[in-house]
C-alpha cells in the first residue's frame, strides 16, 4: 500500500483527489487542511510520497517543502496546484522537489504522475517544460530584462488559452469541463490562475489584457 499525505487548505479538492487515489485500493491518503500540521503527520506516520498545495495562508507550499527537506531530505514531494508556478520553478527546484502536477491534470496523469515520482523520476508537465524553454531561448538571445519578464508572466499555457478563448466565445464552466474532460472545480481554478497570473479580477478584464498582448485573437467583446 502506498502512503500518501496530501497538504491542501482546499479541503473538498483534496477529498476529490484523496476519493481518486484510493479507487484502485493501491494507495491510502491521508489529508491535512492546514500546513502547521504536516511535521507532526510525518512524524507519526512513514509516509511513501507527499502532495503539497503551492499556495497556502499559513505556510506556502515552497516554505514548507523547505523545512521538510531540511528536517527528512529523503522525503519525496510533489507540489500539487491548480495555479502557474512557472515563476517559482527555480526556487521549488532548489528546495528538492521532484515534480509538479496541475489540479486539473486527467485522473490517471495525476495517478502517473505519482508511479514516476516514487521511481526515482522527475515529474514535469509538459506545458510548463515548454514554456521555461520558451523564456530560456529569449534569454539566451539577449532579451532586455523587462522585456523578457513581461513575456515570462503573459504566458498562457494552451489549456489556459482554450480557456480563456471559450469564455470570449461565452462558453459556462460546465461546457468548458464537458470539452475538456475535466471537472467545472478545475475550470475555476485555471481560470483563478489566468486572473492571477494577468493581474485582473474579471473575465472580461482578463479577456481585454489578453487580447492586448496577443495571448488569444477574439473576434468580438
Amino acid at each position: 500500500m502506498i502512503k500518501i499525505l496530501l497538504v491542501d487548505d482546499h479541503i473538498g479538492v483534496a477529498q476529490g483527489t484523496k476519493a481518486i487515489l484510493e479507487k484502485k485500493g493501491e494507495m491510502e491518503v491521508d489529508i491535512l487542511g492546514d500546513s502547521k500540521d504536516t511535521f507532526t503527520a510525518i512524524e507519526e506516520c512513514c509516509y511513501d510520497i507527499l502532495l503539497i498545495d503551492l499556495y497556502m495562508p499559513t505556510l506556502n507550499g515552497l516554505e514548507l517543502s523547505k523545512q521538510i527537506l531540511d528536517k527528512y531530505p529523503n522525503e519525496k514531494i510533489l507540489i500539487y496546484t491548480g495555479f502557474d508556478i512557472g515563476t517559482h520553478f527555480n526556487l521549488l527546484v532548489e528546495a528538492g522537489v521532484v515534480g509538479f502536477i496541475s489540479k486539473s491534470a486527467p485522473e490517471e496523469k495525476i495517478i502517473a504522475s505519482i508511479q514516476l515520482a516514487l521511481q526515482g523520476e522527475t515529474v514535469i508537465p509538459t506545458e510548463l517544460f515548454r514554456q521555461l524553454r520558451r523564456t530560456e531561448v529569449s534569454s539566451a538571445q539577449g532579451t532586455e530584462p523587462i522585456k523578457e519578464s513581461l513575456i515570462r508572466d503573459l504566458t498562457l499555457n494552451e489549456r489556459e488559452q482554450y480557456i480563456l478563448s471559450g469564455v470570449a466565445e461565452g462558453l459556462t464552466n460546465r461546457e468548458l469541463s464537458s470539452e475538456l474532460l475535466i471537472s467545472q472545480r478545475a475550470v475555476e481554478y485555471i481560470l483563478t490562475g489566468i486572473f492571477k497570473k494577468l493581474g485582473v479580477k474579471s473575465r472580461t478584464e482578463a479577456l481585454i489584457k489578453a487580447t492586448k498582448h496577443s495571448l488569444i485573437t477574439v473576434k468580438s467583446l
